[in-house]
């Protein structure tokens, strides 16, 4: 398939949820434009604290921001006083009550944001762009991940044109709809121009009832189960065809058996 749809939006409402969890009928440009407002506030905020997604959700009076990310203790800060100044810098945005909230991610090497942020980083101090790759894929592979893929493009390694280099490790089966695929994109601003990261992550299937309920290996092939049956099939076919060739001898007249001639038939008397 194509890298042509999001992988995440490809899988909201099956195995996603929603990241903005709110409903607006006629004032939904204006709630859409100060949820893109508090995303960017966070981002340009928390660029070092390793952030990987902002959910917003909206109630009548208040407003629930809920920043994911690998280093808490950056966010909240000393006392929570970088919380605080967040907090503070949301309500000037919005005119609700602002209710934040910090998650940790447990393991940042298996977010496909934060492994692009990562290789843009090393980018920026000038590592080897074939060296970031291969030590991010493997790190991330040590770290449980079913399959990853790197992708950057640019002006590499500081070459007149720019062109595009990839390596992967695993699959990434990015047509399966309960593949759990983490994907994210980062610049990287170098001295020679902006380098675009890509990466994919393919952390297992989800085979649970809700988003994010279950996750489990692959289930078994189902092709063990059905040979049986085609053994049983042949057995039965095998077994039919003598009763076939039985009732086609039946059919068929014996050479050299005696045939009984037909009595005359009386012809009827003429009045």
């Amino acid at each position: 398939m194509a890298h042509k749809v999001h992988p995440y939006g490809f899988r909201i409402g099956i195995i996603k949820p929603w990241l903005a969890k709110w409903y607006a009928d006629r004032d939904y440009a204006p709630l859409l434009q100060e949820d893109m407002r508090i995303r960017e506030l966070v981002a340009r905020q928390l660029s070092n604290a390793s952030v990987s997604q902002v959910e917003i959700e909206r109630g009548i009076n208040h407003v629930t921001v809920t920043v994911h990310t690998a280093k808490p203790g950056i966010v909240i800060g000393k006392g929570g006083a970088n919380v605080e100044a967040l907090r503070t810098n949301i309500g000037k945005l919005t005119d609700k009550k602002v209710k934040l909230e910090i998650k940790e991610i447990l393991q940042p090497e298996l977010d496909g944001m934060l492994l692009a942020q990562n290789v843009a980083g090393q980018l920026e101090r000038r590592i080897a762009f074939r060296k970031a790759i291969k030590q991010s894929i493997q790190r991330t592979i040590k770290a449980g991940a079913k399959g990853v893929k790197i992708q950057v493009s640019g002006r590499l390694g500081g070459s007149e044109m720019s062109r595009t280099e990839w390596d992967k490790e695993g699959r990434i089966p990015l047509g399966t709809l309960r593949a759990d695929i983490s994907y994210g994109v980062v610049h990287a601003h170098t001295t020679y121009g902006r380098i675009g990261v890509k990466a994919w992550v393919y952390r297992g299937e989800q085979l649970g009832d809700q988003p994010g309920s279950a996750r489990t290996e692959p289930r078994a092939a189902r092709r063990a189960a059905a040979a049986p049956t085609r053994a049983r099939r042949r057995t039965t076919g095998a077994a039919s065809e003598p009763q076939a060739a039985t009732a086609i001898e039946a059919a068929q007249p014996v050479v050299g058996a005696v045939v009984a001639p037909e009595p005359p038939r009386a012809e009827p008397e003429e009045a």
